[in-house]
């Protein structure tokens, strides 16, 4: 008990003195998720109100597809996204495996299926509702799901905001394709797994404090998003 309460006390003075390896750390983390999420953004979104909108043949086992991919394992993704940046790897030539940038893609992997996944279902169930009214207006059905895209904005957001909770609540993928390297690639989730097996506590703690903070507020952004949308429905009722 004494370890934990001295430890807990350590940590809040990282925090509040604004340590600089601590907000090092924290800093890259938000800059590789920010960038990630963006990165599947503007391909989930698109591709979601696609799939959507058209209809193809072999289109419910893309769909079934997409939505295995939902529980893909990090440590998968990051083992895929190794071998392809390795320097024997097909795309070793751009020399990023290690960097920020690789772990950027690695995120964008295993959060872009989350997105396009519930973009698809979101604009699936908007078409069924609002879908013929804009069709009777001569719109046709791929410019149906993407004026119901920006209709469905307060949506989006949150499902921008849990893809978000899982990019940066993530260790396997980054910790393989970025090597926890000090200064450079370490990030809040590798720091906290490294610093806790060297019996580093209080820096664990402090960064286990901090990523709670980031998912504490991630999750009031979508609750209160979600509350926005349902004053806004009523509101047009």
């Amino acid at each position: 008990m004494d370890t934990f309460a001295q430890s807990a006390r350590t940590a809040l003075e990282l925090i509040v003195r604004a340590d600089h390896e601590l907000w090092q750390v924290v800093r890259l983390s938000l800059a590789v998720s920010g960038s990630a999420c963006a990165l599947a953004a503007g391909l989930g979104l698109l591709a979601g109100a696609w799939l959507a909108a058209v209809r193809f043949p072999g289109r419910r086992a893309v769909v079934t597809g997409l939505n295995t991919l939902l529980a893909l394992p990090p440590v998968v993704v990051g083992l895929a996204v190794y071998l392809l940046l390795s320097r024997s790897g097909p795309l070793g030539e751009l020399g990023i495996l290690f960097t920020p940038s690789a772990m950027v893609i690695a995120q964008c992997i295993l959060v872009l299926p989350i997105v396009t996944a519930l973009t698809r279902q979101l604009i699936g169930d908007a078409m069924h509702g609002n879908g013929e009214q804009l069709r009777s207006m001569g719109a046709s059905t791929l410019a149906c799901a993407l004026l119901l895209l920006v209709h469905e904005r307060v949506a989006l957001v949150t499902i921008l905001l849990t893809a978000f909770g899982r990019a940066i609540s993530e260790v396997g993928a980054v910790m393989i394709v970025g090597g926890n390297i000090d200064g450079i690639t370490r990030v809040m989730t590798t720091t906290i797994a490294l610093e806790t097996s060297k019996g580093d506590l209080p820096l664990a703690l402090g960064l286990g404090i901090v990523l709670l903070g980031v998912v504490g507020l991630i999750n009031a952004a979508i609750g209160f998003a979600q509350r926005w949308q349902t004053r806004g429905e009523g509101r047009a009722a």
